[in-house]
């Protein structure tokens, strides 16, 4: 298995059937080969839909829904853009369909977020995966879960971006992190320490080593 060197910067690739959807320039924090944890903070470089990056810039769900729409038809356009807001730790686990995220504003940590998606596959220039639309938002305690974008989810369900199988293992894998936080197992063993957790001033935003060829 490639492993990748502490601050080395790598790109998340969300691929649907065999195209880009987005890219992500991250950088490494740690990387046991069992366990990928990478971060970015605003002005890293990335690459998104036009439609979904139009969204992000005025929050409109109607254009989010949209963008998802035209992912079924396997057509669309790429657009650069740029993370803002918040520093992002991205804790990614080894054949696992999720990843857990922490966001970090300039007070400190303001949310965990679980990302339910493909288990990585690991490319020379980071890793691929595919964003399954819902996530769970939690507290900075864990005392506080709250289910988001099901609304979507049962969108692109009804689309076929999700097929059956991809969500048993969406449901497989929300039983998954809840007994994780239950337990205090997986990143929310050690949560105080990850919550302490602070982009490297050192570091600049991380940005694409290279183009990838595919798009």
């Amino acid at each position: 298995m490639r492993v990748f060197d502490m601050g080395k910067t790598v790109v998340r690739r969300d691929v649907y059937r065999g195209r880009v959807w987005s890219e992500q320039a991250l950088r490494v924090i740690a990387d046991t080969g069992e366990v990928l944890v990478t971060a970015c903070r605003p002005g890293a470089e990335a690459l998104w839909p036009s439609l979904y990056a139009k969204s992000r810039a005025g929050d409109d769900r109607a254009v989010r829904t949209a963008a998802f729409d035209v992912m079924a038809t396997g057509e669309w356009e790429l657009a650069p853009g740029l993370w803002q807001d918040t520093e992002l730790l991205l804790w990614k686990p080894a054949g696992e369909w999720f990843s857990v995220n922490a966001f970090f504003t300039g007070t400190g940590l303001r949310n965990w977020y679980v990302n339910f998606e493909h288990p990585t596959t690991r490319t020379p220039a980071g890793f691929d995966t595919f964003d399954l639309a819902v996530d769970l938002v939690i507290d900075p305690d864990l005392s506080t879960l709250t289910w988001k974008d099901e609304d979507e989810y049962a969108h692109v369900r009804r689309l076929g971006i999700v097929s059956d199988t991809e969500h048993q293992a969406v449901e497989l894998a929300r039983a998954q992190v809840i007994a994780m936080l239950d337990e205090r197992t997986g990143p929310f063993a050690d949560a105080d320490q990850w919550a302490a957790w602070r982009w490297d001033p050192s570091w600049s935003p991380p940005r694409f080593p290279q183009r990838s060829p595919a798009r």
